[in-house]
């Protein structure tokens, strides 16, 4: 190994790497509940839970709502659509601007994953006390919030 005058990195002690390591987990194990089931993928649930406020969105209202590129949306929305999970209507003033919102057979489906999914969250909060579940969630605020502020810093 060369020499270096910095220290090394610690892939399991580096937050950013055990961090994606736990988002993937998450993702994995609750795609695995819904992607079988009702034939989706873990963007097009994603899109469909943005959907699920009840308010048509337009594409780039969903990627800033789920935190997806439009490219991720896009395919996702198109796969939707063919399923007939989601509608979309343009506008009749601005022909380039289209909303969407979930159908009736997107709202059944909605209902049947959504229990599946809370169900999810609280098995995976058992790891936590009461007491440890309210604390990891201001911190989990406060990190996202330093992170936001770091991602806008212009100095960095």
């Amino acid at each position: 190994m060369p020499e270096t005058d910095f220290e090394p990195l610690e892939l399991d002690r580096f937050l950013p790497y055990r961090l994606s390591v736990l988002t993937l987990a998450v993702s994995r194990s609750l795609a695995r509940l819904y992607s079988d089931r009702f034939n989706l993928k873990v963007h097009e649930w994603r899109v469909m839970s943005a959907l699920g406020c009840g308010e048509p969105l337009a594409a780039h209202e969903i990627c800033t709502r789920i935190n997806m590129d439009k490219v991720q949306v896009s395919r996702a929305v198109s796969g939707l659509l063919t399923a007939g999970l989601v509608t979309r209507k343009t506008d009749a003033q601005d022909r380039r601007r289209s909303s969407l919102w979930l159908s009736e057979k997107g709202w059944d489906v909605y209902k049947k994953i959504v229990p599946l999914a809370l169900s999810h969250e609280s098995k995976l909060l058992n790891a936590f006390t009461v007491k440890e579940q309210e604390q990891f969630g201001k911190l989990l605020a406060k990190l996202t919030e330093q992170a936001l502020k770091l991602q806008n810093d212009t100095s960095a």
